[in-house]
């Protein structure tokens, strides 16, 4: 469990700075000297013990062990920043204008994320999320990543040799499907929406956009992520960035974190959005 902030006597300015808190702990679970800080600090630095170089964990069949608690590996501020030294990014014209219109601190509240929507491929947020590997002898059939942010969300990986279907109804996660390629986990996703942001600066895409993740978990304490992203409606050409995921803290848990639709951060209470100033 990480730690919790209780606020006696005062029930709905906890319930709206719920958020925030829990975002704080959720990165490393207290601050300088052991304590959470000021509740508005968000972004704060944090301590934790140095991830684990140990090797890698196996399963029984040999397969690398992705299982376990993750923070990371996707961006938050700006999906520019997994590129390369000296890339940018190859946005078309007009994906440049929207996401000059929406970025920050334009319309930055305009962001769906912010307003409890799932956060698409291959966002993140300081909230940790669980990849659900299978431990039998048996290949598996579905590999699931578990998120803690947002409504409580998840991505269905089909592992089974199956192709994406034809036609696709477009979600915030899109189809995917799975294989190991030696330690690496490449999921391969078409069928998603337009709608979600790809980080906080509004970077956008389209329908046609296809992503391929490699996962590999570099030692025990440490995967990496490298994305190839395909999107001929935004980008004049495919690119990569890559991302670290590193190990959540002995003992950390996913907690139990709901945010609605439309929740405007406690505006119904008489609270102001934090992010629309």
């Amino acid at each position: 469990m990480r730690a919790r902030l209780v606020v006696t006597g005062v029930v709905t300015i906890a319930l709206s700075l719920v958020g925030v808190v829990h975002a704080q702990t959720a990165v490393g679970g207290a601050g300088r000297g052991g304590t959470l800080g000021p509740i508005d600090a968000l972004g704060q630095e944090v301590r934790r013990a140095p991830a684990s170089s140990a090797p890698s964990p196996r399963l029984p069949d040999g397969t690398v062990d992705l299982n376990g608690l993750w923070i990371g590996g996707g961006p938050v501020v700006s999906i520019a920043q997994g590129l390369k030294p000296g890339e940018t990014l190859p946005l078309l014209p007009i994906a440049a204008q929207l996401k000059d219109l929406r970025g920050r601190p334009k319309n930055e509240v305009d962001d769906p994320h912010l307003w409890c929507m799932p956060m698409g491929v291959p966002r993140t947020t300081p909230y940790p999320f669980r990849f659900v590997q299978n431990y039998t002898h048996r290949a598996p059939t579905h590999l699931f990543i578990l998120f803690e942010a947002t409504i409580h969300t998840y991505r269905q990986i089909f592992m089974d040799g199956r192709a994406h279907p034809t036609e696709l109804d477009p979600t915030w996660f899109g189809h995917s499907v799975g294989r190991f390629e030696k330690d690496a986990l490449v999921i391969d996703t078409v069928g998603f929406n337009d709608k979600f942001w790809f980080d906080r600066q509004g970077t956008p895409h389209t329908e046609q956009l296809h992503t391929v993740e490699r996962w590999t978990r570099v030692n025990e304490g440490t995967l990496r992520n490298d994305v190839t992203i395909e999107d001929p409606g935004a980008f004049s050409r495919p690119f990569v960035t890559t991302w670290t995921a590193r190990q959540a803290g002995a003992g950390d848990e996913l907690m139990e974190n709901f945010c609605q639709e439309n929740n405007q951060y406690g505006a119904a209470g008489g609270y102001a959005n934090p992010f629309g100033k």
